[in-house]
């Protein structure tokens, strides 16, 4: 890519440039989001690319991993054992709005590329460090994989449903994924914080902490008032929100009282509604495995497309649980305009989403592919040497 080509991208980071030292999934997920929204991500790879490049799932050589968390990139072979390779991400970091990292901690300072050594470089760099456990304390050093921050943060045993149920992995990679979505809400956070100081700074940004809060929005509300914590979790019902019925399965979430009320009608159960143990929210929640075996029970014989074509009659919050497949062809993602299609050089037609945030008044620009591997060495190398900012 040319200087004049990235000063054509648009978007709401448009002009902004990040130097990315990720692998993986957390951190590349994350500088994908700023280069969807326009940003100029360089990505730092070593000889034999991000691990990604070389996981299953593979066309014309490339990983449908790799593709579909590097989009929009620009790629650079760097040897960072090489004082020579060092010094040019230095440079590049002269220039750059961003440097992200997700390295073990205290490895980034080994080579040189520590948030001291290049806040030296650059005053207003917004340097980013992803770890898995943390920065310091008895796991920070530790080898990280997404089940093992689902099992230290409770995500599994709340998977679960009760402490005494077999703890259950979430069978996607949330942690990494979350911790991506969090790192690029930081960063540009630290750019418009930027914006009124004229001073960067350096954010840290853990797998750990982001799990934890996230699950505390919802999933800790028996450890929030001090003192009266519960000392074990209460058993759901392994029904939780999904229903079967009479081909297929529905979700079906009863909130408000209109909700309780409308399935009573609906599944022409009327006497539901006498019954004392879900008069209110409250008590429908303290007896909420009674009240989700009740709805099972009340559904189970009931044709999935008629009873979900009822449900939304009355207005009970229901959608039918699709598969893979049938989400990617569903009329209403359709109508989003969220499964797009276009063409990588090598590995043929693609299929992914379109970033879901959409910036009416500062448009992307149609999306590239994932990078081949190194195809920007050159390019970038001479842009480091003089000084280029783009």
């Amino acid at each position: 890519m040319t200087q004049s080509e990235n000063l054509r991208r648009n978007g709401p980071l448009s002009g902004v440039r990040v130097v990315d030292l990720t692998a993986v999934v957390s951190g590349p997920m994350s500088t994908m989001i700023l280069a969807d929204q326009g940003a100029d991500v360089i990505k730092i790879e070593r000889a034999e690319g991000d691990f990604t490049r070389h996981v299953a799932t593979r066309r014309g050589g490339h990983s449908a991993s790799y593709l579909n968390n590097n989009r929009n990139k620009r790629s650079v072979v760097a040897d960072l054992k090489n004082p020579d390779d060092i010094e040019m991400i230095k440079s590049l970091v002269k220039t750059a709005d961003v440097f992200i990292q997700n390295f073990r901690p205290g490895v980034v300072d080994r080579l040189g590329l520590g948030y001291e050594v290049l806040s030296a470089l650059n005053p207003r760099l917004v340097y980013m460090s992803i770890s898995g456990f943390g920065f310091d304390g008895p796991l920070a050093n530790k080898p990280v994989y997404d089940p093992l921050i689902q099992a230290l943060s409770a995500l599994t045993t709340v998977q679960a449903g009760s402490d005494e149920e077999r703890p259950r992995l979430v069978r996607t990679i949330l942690p990494d994924k979350l911790t991506a979505v969090q790192a690029s809400q930081a960063v540009t956070a630290a750019l418009f914080a930027r914006e009124r100081t004229g001073q960067g700074q350096k954010v840290t940004l853990s797998m750990l902490d982001t799990v934890a809060a996230f699950l505390w929005a919802s999933d800790m509300n028996g450890h929030t008032f001090v003192g009266d914590e519960m000392e074990k979790e209460e058993s759901q019902s392994f029904h939780d929100l999904i229903y079967r019925v009479s081909g297929g399965y529905l979700s079906i979430s009863i909130m408000q009282n209109k909700h309780w009320e409308a399935l009573a009608q609906a599944t022409g159960r009327p006497d539901i509604l006498e019954d004392e143990r879900f008069k209110t929210t409250e008590l429908r929640d303290i007896n909420r495995h009674a009240r989700l075996e009740l709805t099972q029970t009340i559904v189970q014989e009931i044709d999935r497309d008629t009873l979900l074509a009822e449900l939304e009659k009355a207005g009970v919050p229901c959608a039918a649980v699709l598969t893979r497949q049938e989400m990617r062809q569903h009329p209403q993602l359709h109508a989003n305009g969220m499964i797009v299609e276009y063409d990588h050089p090598s590995a043929g037609r693609l299929r992914q989403t379109r970033p879901a945030a959409v910036f009416h008044g500062t448009p992307a620009t149609d999306l590239r592919p994932a990078p081949e591997l190194g195809e920007h060495t050159d390019a970038v190398r001479a842009e480091a040497q003089s000084g280029d900012a783009s």
